[in-house]
């Protein structure tokens, strides 16, 4: 953070009447910023506007009210060392990280934080919790920060707050919330309407009464807890049950947000209205709002030359992307998609994401890089019985004692010392050097060293999946997999 951040942190800090923790939700496997968002990869980890991604961004913005002790985020196995590197990065190494059993979106997500706090953290009943998704773009963080104060304080007249977003345009893409009596800083909510049809949406902004609803809600644990029992008795005697029976049970959960359980129900909702910047990034048109444009409207990231171009969007990654004569268009490319849409359609990215997965398109899941706790790897070409990567491996890591039934793998250390474990054999490869590991052979592949390992793998085989991995033992927790 910046300097003046940094004082605005200890300014507040100093001055707060008040105990709180935040709750960041990070286990939502978005798909509406396909392609740079994948299954493995989702928004919340992208670098969209800047050098930090969305999740570090979202942590500091809580710097100023919260030690990182006092935040936990929720997430799944899948993205914990995504989320932990996250936290390295960000100087929050002591941010505690729940995950979630399996996915039940955020109703059973909130309520197994709450339960958290409470057993595990020590938390009173009448302690504040702020509640916020990991993917959305805030500024300036002293205005958001004035929010945060307001909001606590109508929580201490025991209501749930959600922040609000006064609509600029009628978008499709968003829940509103339609407002009536005013409450302290904000307004009582008097219903919820779920992304409305274009018609709809003019109506709510003519109407002046509605605004976006931004996901982020704050309130007393004891408030939640008796709202959660009038609403959602189910979560509730989950949620009262105990933290460890809760994780046990946790698949019998409903799937529902907190919006349908909660929001749409409760006679205790205030709407405080955000006076900082907001965007949630939920679809291209989201991104190409925020980022700078050229004098003829163009927002341009990457190798990208427009010739006559306005309005549009030209994202690259990998290679030169050239737009002639493009008006309102959105161009995104990386290394192995390319998606082209009109300005005005790209919720439908989400369509095409369910079209990729419904003809079993790795595309919809995986970049060609995939990160993994030990490291990375990238795939650097496949065809019919074989493929390569590279595969980097961190020091001091080390890769699952495996065997593949259908392929036999060739390594060639093109960086780094390899400590290899093939069958009842243990022995160092170097730079330069290469082994082979037969098909259906035990093997382990692990970085001794204070540099990263790098390798080159050969897949040959009849079946190259990545489901064709038996694990016997593993660092992180994967042999269930």
């Amino acid at each position: 953070m910046a300097i003046q951040d940094d004082l605005l942190c200890d300014s507040y800090k100093k001055e707060r009447d008040y105990v709180m923790k935040v709750i960041i939700l990070a286990g939502g496997g978005g798909s509406r910023l396909f392609p740079l968002s994948r299954t493995m990869f989702p928004k919340q980890f992208l670098k969209l506007d800047g050098k930090e991604s969305l999740f570090a961004q979202t942590i500091a913005r809580f710097l100023p009210f919260v030690e990182p002790s006092d935040m936990v985020v929720v997430t799944n196995q899948e993205y914990v060392h995504l989320v932990q590197k996250e936290l390295v990065t960000s100087k929050a190494e002591k941010a505690h990280v729940l995950l979630e059993p399996v996915a039940r979106n955020t109703a059973p997500a909130v309520a197994f934080a709450v339960r958290y706090c409470l057993e595990k953290l020590g938390c009173e009943e009448d302690e504040i919790l702020y509640v916020t998704p990991s993917d959305q773009i805030i500024r300036p963080v002293k205005a958001f920060a004035d929010n945060v104060r307001q909001a606590i304080e109508l929580v201490k007249r025991k209501k749930i707050v959600t922040l609000g977003i006064l609509p600029s345009h009628p978008e499709t893409g968003y829940g509103y919330m339609q407002v009536g009596q005013a409450f302290g800083d904000g307004f009582m909510v008097q219903s919820f309407r779920e992304k409305p049809d274009q018609k709809a949406a003019e109506a709510y902004l003519a109407a002046g009464n509605y605004y976006w609803n931004s996901g982020m809600f704050t309130f007393a644990i004891q408030c939640f807890m008796n709202e959660l029992r009038a609403y959602q008795p189910d979560i509730y005697e989950m949620a009262k049950s105990g933290f460890d029976q809760m994780k046990e049970n946790f698949h019998n959960m409903p799937t529902i947000s907190i919006d349908y359980a909660i929001a749409e129900k409760s006679k205790e909702l205030v709407m405080l209205p955000i006076t900082a910047q907001w965007n949630d990034i939920g679809s291209w048109d989201a991104i190409y709002d925020v980022l700078d444009k050229d004098a003829d409207g163009n927002a341009i990231k990457g190798d990208c030359i427009p010739l006559a171009c306005s309005n549009t969007l030209l994202l690259g990654h990998s290679r030169l992307i050239a737009g002639i004569g493009l008006e309102d268009i959105l161009v995104v490319e990386t290394d192995d998609v390319i998606v082209v849409a009109k300005k005005g359609e790209s919720q439908k990215v989400k369509d095409l994401v369910c079209e990729l997965k419904a003809r079993g398109r790795i595309e919809a899941d995986e970049h060609t890089t995939v990160y993994r706790p030990w490291g990375f790897y990238t795939v650097l070409g496949s065809g019919p019985g074989y493929k390569m990567k590279k595969i980097v491996v961190n020091p001091g890591e080390i890769l699952s004692l495996q065997m593949h039934y259908h392929r036999s793998e060739h390594w060639i250390i093109i960086g780094g010392t390899a400590k290899v474990t093939i069958g009842d054999e243990e022995q160092m490869v170097h730079e330069n050097e290469s082994i082979f590991v037969p098909q259906t052979t035990k093997h382990r592949l692990e970085n001794p060293g204070k540099l990263l390992l790098q390798v080159i793998e050969v897949q040959n085989g009849s079946y190259l999946g990545e489901d064709d991995i038996v694990r016997f033992s593993d660092r992180y927790g994967r042999l269930e997999n």
